[in-house]
């Protein structure tokens, strides 16, 4: 227990104080967020932004964890996946930079990039780890066997886990809150099943960096994480969830991912089905801004969403070991 306080405390500080500096570094180069034109009105007075605080989140999640750990399969399986989807992010905020607008790795290329690394944790999971190829139904207490499938069904949490932590990151703290929150979860879950302790400890090196970061990412926010930070935080999600059998638990777990995800799914195919709009913008924490709530509003009732959804999600977990 000592190790993982040790470790989680570590993150925080080093983020709160790597942070100041990094920040600097990032105005004095110009590398701002660049804002959507089609994008709430609002948002555009943050154009110029420092982004990529993604970075100082793995730098003060991997000092400690890579000090503290004991290298086993289930942590490093999950700790390259973080990094390596931050990777992704990293280079698709770099293009962006250059290119002064939203596009940044091809398609094509997060594909690839992507089933690649699905591949890498699938591998981690049943030949490092002994994991089976099993799906874990928690509620009804059921399991089953997914055989060569289950490298897909890996890929698709990889995924949408990914995807649903990089739309939720549009407002001030928002991302970097919720995912605070999910994990916080993870720590709990992995705390109270033997053999998962250098899981809590990568964990709760994940959480304290977000809590960290919040200290200058909660509004207004003096720099973004960026899709380093959403990717690579999704990836830590999607890792822990593989490697704890949560995988559809997950669904409860980051209940709040799945809403904004759902948000977006919604809108497109009402739009190109009946060609309405079922909400004002998605993801659909910019349909209340456009309601007229205050983003700090919509942050705090988001947060307490996502703890609800964790809650649920923790609960139904210890239930299921028992």
């Amino acid at each position: 227990m000592g190790r993982i306080l040790i470790a989680g405390t570590a993150s925080l500080l080093l983020c709160i104080f790597l942070s100041p500096k990094f920040i600097a570094f990032i105005r004095e180069r110009e590398f701002g967020q660049h804002i959507r034109e089609e994008g709430p009105e609002g948002h555009h007075a943050k154009a110029g932004t420092p982004t990529m605080g993604g970075i100082i989140i793995f730098t003060a999640v991997s000092i400690p964890f890579l000090i503290l750990t004991d290298y086993d399969w289930l942590a490093m399986g999950v700790f390259g996946t973080a990094i390596a989807c931050a990777l992704i992010g990293f280079f698709d905020d770099y293009l962006g930079i250059v290119h002064r607008r939203s596009l940044g790795v091809r398609g094509r290329t997060k594909l690839i990039a992507t089933i690649a690394i699905s591949i890498g944790l699938w591998l981690a999971a049943t030949r490092g780890a002994g994991l089976e190829p099993t799906l874990r139904l928690r509620v009804v207490d059921a399991q089953i066997d997914l055989g060569v499938l289950y490298p897909v069904f890996i890929y698709l949490v990889v995924a949408g886990t990914t995807s649903g932590v990089n739309l939720t990151d549009g407002l001030d703290g928002l991302a970097a809150g919720c995912a605070a929150i999910v994990l916080l979860a993870f720590i709990g879950i992995t705390f109270i099943t033997t053999g998962q302790q250098e899981l809590s400890l990568l964990a709760a090196c994940l959480v304290g960096a977000c809590v960290g970061f919040l200290w200058f990412n909660s509004f207004p926010a003096n720099i973004f994480m960026g899709d380093t930070g959403s990717l690579g935080l999704g990836g830590a999600i999607a890792g822990l969830a593989v490697m704890t059998k949560t995988e559809i638990l997950l669904v409860i777990l980051g209940g709040i991912f799945v809403i904004e995800t759902l948000s977006v799914a919604i809108q497109v195919f009402a739009f190109q089905t009946f060609r309405r709009r079922v909400f004002l913008m998605a993801p659909i924490h910019h349909h209340f801004e456009l309601r007229g709530w205050s983003e700090t509003k919509i942050i705090l009732r988001f947060w307490i969403i996502a703890a609800v959804c964790s809650a649920i999600g923790f609960t139904i977990y210890q239930q299921s070991i028992r």
